[in-house]
């Protein structure tokens, strides 16, 4: 296996001139204002961390954005690979932008991410889609102003989307969209490859972020005003293999809750095979690392969790869970599940509704089964109906809304300290914070208050919503 690396700066420097040169063209191409981007990114808080990315890429080489494909000069799709339904949107939309470039053929269409890094998919775009001009995978997101350049200039469609081991682009710019919340991976690709899970084909294999790497992005994104860092890596769990540091992630975590300012730390994803009690015992007595845990379960059913080749078995979790919950007083827990694996029976389906009822979790992330193509599950028989699984599906959803009315009605009256992310979604006239736990509570409040962090007592609850009023500050803890 060839050794992993971060891209050489010399590599760097040449993208940046490559980015002068398309500002170039651009400047002469638009000689009166910029040209517009429109970027649009599927999927997990990855594929929007490499958003952010892309978007200060296009930045750098002069462009400004806008809010929809009919404005812009260049649509680009940053694409997510997990689920069949993410793909079908992709593909309609991508359908959509062909009157768009029969009204503009001076319009680029760009489309990257994990659906392009693979073989079928890239076929299929290239028979089916022809008025796309850049389809790029992965690997090669640093090379962005290098294959724009070619597709300015080149005349001809440009794919690039080489195999890897996955290589770390350091000191990419970042244009940050997520106000006074910010991601910052550690990791990225996967060495779990769970049965079902496309990522480590289409990620590559694990490699972590040096620690100082790391370090100082976080003092930047604190610098630049941002209350709350969320750490992004497949299985951060297991940050640090590899690396020249052997700073495992509870390490990690520490270094990031002793650097100076007023802000919270969230993570994701945690697998729990690498959950060590270390780690609990990191996230208990780190006072700025969120008191909630991401911890996905997929199954209660110990023959569908070796199929799905997950490493653990239902009472290694439940043990885990229960070191968690006594180590970590208060902790939110939430997980995932998948419904319906290829061979999973209705029993063994009862075994995960019942774990859900005995774990009580904050909140569920849910899925019906979605085969991979290349994955080992989906070479699988599947004998069960989308439609019977559908009925599993709200038999686990229902359940989990019990647990979810109960945890919501206990809350009234209590107090907690949110982040005032910004207004509400479902009325412009109330506040929305989140709580240490991951909660969202809506509140009426000013919008000096956005931004910062604020007490607020439940009041009362609807069947999806916590409402609560803003403590004045004499009367908070």
């Amino acid at each position: 296996m060839a050794k992993l690396h971060n891209i050489p700066p010399e590599e760097l420097e040449r993208q940046r001139q490559y980015a002068l040169k398309v500002r170039e063209i651009l400047s002469a191409k638009y000689p009166t204002a910029k040209p517009l981007a429109y970027v649009h990114t599927y999927g997990c808080q990855g594929n929007v961390a490499d958003g952010e990315r892309i978007e200060g890429l296009l930045s750098e080489m002069g462009y400004d954005f806008c809010d929809s494909p009919e404005k812009a000069d260049l649509v680009l799709y940053n694409t997510c690979a997990v689920r069949e339904h993410a793909e079908d949107r992709v593909f309609g939309n991508v359908g959509k932008l062909k009157n768009y470039k029969q009204d503009n053929p001076d319009l680029i269409v760009a489309l990257c991410g994990c659906m392009m890094q693979q073989a079928h998919v890239r076929e299929r775009i290239y028979k089916s889609y022809p008025f796309v001009n850049l389809v790029f995978g992965t690997h090669v997101l640093h090379r962005l102003p290098e294959l724009l350049y070619q597709t300015l200039t080149g005349g001809k469609r440009v794919v690039c989307a080489p195999d890897g081991f996955g290589e770390i682009a350091e000191h990419l710019p970042v244009r940050r969209s997520g106000g006074v919340k910010a991601w910052l991976p550690i990791m990225y690709g996967c060495d779990n490859f769970c049965t079902y899970c496309i990522v480590p084909y289409v990620r590559a294999r694990e490699r972590s972020r040096e620690p100082e790497d790391v370090l100082r992005e976080a003092r930047e994104i604190i610098g630049a005003g941002c209350r709350e860092i969320t750490l992004l890596g497949q299985n951060v769990n297991s940050y640090g293999k590899g690396n020249k540091s052997d700073l495992n992630f509870a390490g990690l975590l520490r270094e990031i809750n002793a650097l100076p300012g007023d802000f919270k730390i969230r993570f994701m994803t945690s697998h729990p095979k690498d959950c060590t009690h270390e780690l609990l015992e990191t996230i208990a007595r780190c006072d700025k690392v969120s008191k909630h845990l991401h911890l996905p379960v997929q199954s209660g059913n110990d023959r569908v969790l070796r199929a799905m080749n997950r490493r653990y078995t239902r009472q290694q979790y439940l043990d885990l869970v229960a070191d968690a919950k006594a180590t970590v007083p208060g902790l939110s827990l939430t997980s995932d599940i998948i419904v319906g694996f290829p061979g999973e029976t209705y029993e063994e389906f009862q075994d995960t509704v019942s774990l859900v009822r005995e774990v009580e979790y904050t909140s569920l992330f849910t899925f019906i089964y979605s085969p991979r193509k290349g994955t080992a599950a989906a070479e699988l028989p599947d004998p069960v109906s989308h439609k019977e699984k559908t009925q599993w599906f709200a038999e686990l959803t229902a359940a989990q809304e019990e647990i979810a009315a109960k945890r919501i009605a206990e809350s009234v009256g209590k107090t907690y300290t949110v982040l005032v992310e910004g207004r509400s979604k479902t009325d412009a006239s109330r506040l929305a914070g989140r709580t240490d736990g991951n909660v969202m509570i809506e509140f009426a409040g000013s919008p000096e208050q956005i931004g910062t962090y604020c007490d607020v007592r439940v009041t009362e609850t609807s069947k999806w919503t916590i409402f609560g009023e803003a403590v004045p500050e004499n009367e908070s803890k």
